[in-house]
């Protein structure tokens, strides 16, 4: 309201005093060359702020899809750990000498169970004959070297490791040329 009768009466004074008016005339000039900077700065810090939130927004989607990704790898994760001594079991059981169609059943299910876990992009660790690999397995035994073999090599392996993608699951236990 200040603003208005001010203007207002910086134009009656214009109208009045022909002779003032350049000077009056520069100085609503330069009161509205301020009046815009101080509106130009303000919009910048709306600006600032705006990309600001929208920054800070799109990392929080990002750490909540991430949230989400890794509570679903845990959860995924503690499922294998319940479920890998089913397939142990299952391949003990082929190695048992049964009848013949007791191992067909038997492989068929072993097939199946080795077909989820490849859908679930889990892949079997088997370092046997390989170099031992404490980032891949955990040695439970030493054995004498013998001819022919090589010292740190993975000599048998009594369960087989499993990992999700990059990440291990199980390490495999195995027993270790010294």
């Amino acid at each position: 309201m200040a603003d208005e009768k001010k203007k207002k009466t910086e134009k009656e004074e214009i109208k009045e005093n022909p002779e003032n008016k350049e000077e009056t005339l520069l100085k609503e000039n330069e009161s509205l060359k301020k009046e815009l900077e101080e509106i130009k700065k303000s919009a910048e810090d709306f600006k600032d702020k705006w990309m600001r939130n929208v920054a800070e927004f799109d990392n929080y989607k990002k750490r909540n899809a991430n949230l989400y990704r890794d509570a679903y790898n845990d959860g995924k994760i503690e499922l294998l750990l319940k479920i890998l001594p089913i397939g142990d079991n299952l391949s003990i059981a082929l190695n048992m000498g049964l009848d013949e169609k007791t191992a067909e059943g038997i492989t068929l299910l072993k097939r199946k169970f080795d077909e989820i876990l490849k859908g679930m992009e889990v892949e079997e660790i088997n370092p046997e004959g390989e170099k031992f690999d404490p980032m891949v397995c955990e040695a439970i035994m030493q054995v004498e070297k013998q001819d022919g073999e090589e010292e740190d090599t993975v000599k048998k392996v009594f369960e087989k490791g499993y990992k999700l993608k990059d990440k291990i699951i199980r390490y495999a236990k195995v027993s270790v040329i010294k």
